[in-house]
């Protein structure tokens, strides 16, 4: 057990702090279609500018500077769109920054595996825990040049993260990539223009609490009634007052509706979102907000109904129930997902697939779920796994943040807590511990099932181990119970066992069953010898 790493503790995910709903814009006009793609398009090419103005400023940002950008967007637009655009690049820049570092971790995890492996002699043998030399001389040699091809990648990315450069792309990187190889990607050059435009167009606003609605910018009354507020160089396309463009359809939300209404009818901040999907042709308006974030409660509390464990796979998750003392009962269950295709749809197998394993959790009444506290940021380069391309596409295919995020998210409005555990170990335990036992002539536990109940167990406390072992000086119960299902503070756990009524083997008569102790109570022709004295007859005289 000495090469074995130190496992950290289980803890309760925390709840969401923010909330996002979206809904279709149905019954949109042409005159409406006309003003949200001018005022996206033109909004758009401000952010494009003010994203340029703010990469070149790199680390010299300051608070002054980005007065001075929200003032020059102010001229041109309003003050809220320049507040919404300036507060939008700001973000960008920063997680071009958080991107460009984990980049940074993952160049140096690569130099570091193979200058360890080109150290070594060729054909050498790796151990358990560290990588082997390369097999080959031909493979040593193209992996000196891959050295040096990631050292120059490494110090050009460092050199840009010191003078504070980023390298971003609105619209997307891929689908600029995509305008190359637009066969592959079975698009029209006229297509890709109209996603590559409608990518770009911007038409977000953040909330104000104590304004009208929640959101002066776009503006959403308790009725559905949409209506933007116009830049300068675009108010006389206005319909109403005051330079506003008011929607002729209405807006409902089928989620969560009555806790957007009593947002907006307190005139709590509400932010906004329109955005244009190309491929349907639709139109969908996506509200957000803060909330105050639940309190967690102990794990002993969330363990108090028990606890199924869930372990995530590329295509599916294993889920199994666990009692309060770590036996699962029932049967596993399986939820599958596709993970192929568009994000919306990857998204949509995501949430059915939770949304299942949520409603057998509240049929079940458990009140704790437990997953593994999977991140696989470091554990899917070619350099750890060479020459392993499918197993390198699976890790990455496994949406595992996606999948804790979503799971925690609709869980909150449940009432069911999340308890993250550490991954060391939990399938290949679960498989030495668990798979044989629990599979029968009528069920076959697979290896992700027996992983379930490990999860499952090592939330609750317990060891994954079926049971510990006896004491070596003898059976009896002197050094403590031998299994570990039982707590030392349940009554009886020590106790005989409780009589079971009729026969114990087919030898006994169905009547007798109750007096099998007693060898007397049976039909026999004399008394038993252990009840009776015993005395030596005399020998026969004949003798």
């Amino acid at each position: 057990m000495g090469g074995l790493r130190e496992r950290a503790a289980s803890f309760v995910v925390p709840g969401p702090s923010g909330v996002a709903v979206r809904t279709r814009l149905k019954q949109v006009t042409p005159a409406d279609v006309k003003v949200l793609a001018l005022v996206g398009a033109y909004l758009g090419s401000l952010a494009s500018r003010d994203l340029k103005v703010r990469c070149a400023e790199g680390l010299e940002h300051s608070a002054d500077t980005w007065a001075a950008r929200k003032r020059a967007l102010t001229c041109v637009s309003s003050s809220r769109w320049a507040g919404s655009i300036t507060k939008a690049t700001h973000d960008q820049w920063a997680l071009a920054r958080r991107c460009q570092l984990a980049h940074i971790r993952s160049l140096e995890a690569g130099i570091g595996t193979i200058a360890h492996r080109l150290s070594l002699p060729v054909g050498a043998k790796g151990s358990k825990h560290a990588l082997g030399g390369y097999r080959s001389r031909r493979e040593w040699h193209a992996k000196t040049r891959r050295l040096q091809v990631l050292e120059d990648r490494l110090e050009r990315e460092r050199a840009d993260r010191e003078a504070g450069t980023v390298h971003v792309v609105r619209g997307g990187k891929r689908l600029a990539r995509t305008r190359r190889h637009l066969s592959a990607a079975q698009l029209t050059e006229a297509d890709w223009r109209k996603q590559w435009e409608a990518s770009r167009w911007f038409l977000q606003a953040d909330g104000e609490s104590g304004k009208r609605y929640g959101n002066e910018t776009l503006r959403i009354s308790p009725d559905g009634e949409v209506s933007i507020k116009l830049p300068a160089p675009l108010a006389d396309l206005a319909n109403a007052p005051h330079g506003r463009y008011v929607l002729a359809c209405r807006v409902t939300f089928p989620h969560r509706g009555q806790e957007w209404a009593d947002r907006v009818e307190t005139n709590r901040a509400v932010a906004y979102r329109i955005h244009y999907d190309t491929a349907r042709g639709r139109w969908y308006l996506t509200a957000s907000w803060q909330i105050p974030a639940s309190k967690t409660i102990p794990i002993a509390a969330a363990l108090t109904h028990g606890v199924i464990g869930v372990d995530m796979n590329a295509d599916h998750l294993a889920a199994w129930r666990l009692d309060t003392h770590g036996n699962p009962t029932g049967t596993p269950h399986r939820f599958f997902y596709d993970l192929t295709g568009t994000a919306d749809h990857r998204d949509a197998q995501v949430r059915h697939a939770l949304t299942r394993l949520l409603n057998w959790a509240r049929t079940c009444g458990v009140k704790a779920i437990a997953v593994e506290d999977l991140d696989f940021a470091a554990e899917k380069t070619r350099e750890k796994h060479g020459r392993r391309k499918r197993f390198r596409q699976l890790i990455s295919g496994m949406p595992t943040g996606r999948l804790r995020a979503r799971l925690t998210a609709m869980a909150d409005q449940t009432g069911i807590t999340i308890i993250a555990v550490d991954p060391a170990y939990t399938s290949k335990w679960g498989a030495q511990h668990w798979q044989k036992p629990l599979t029968s002539t009528t069920r076959k536990t697979t290896r992700h099932e027996a992983a379930a109940v490990a999860i499952g167990r090592r939330a609750q406390g317990h060891p994954i181990r079926r049971r510990t072992a006896p004491p070596r000086a003898h059976q009896s119960d002197v050094h403590g119970h031998r299994t570990v299902q039982a707590d030392r503070r349940v009554l009886g756990r020590e106790g005989p066992r409780p009589p079971v009524p009729g026969p114990r083997t087919r030898s006994v008569p169905p009547d007798r069953g109750a007096n099998a102790g007693n060898q007397n109570a049976q039909h026999r022709s004399e008394r038993s010898a252990e009840h009776d004295s015993w005395q030596q007859d005399s020998p026969p005289l004949s003798l």
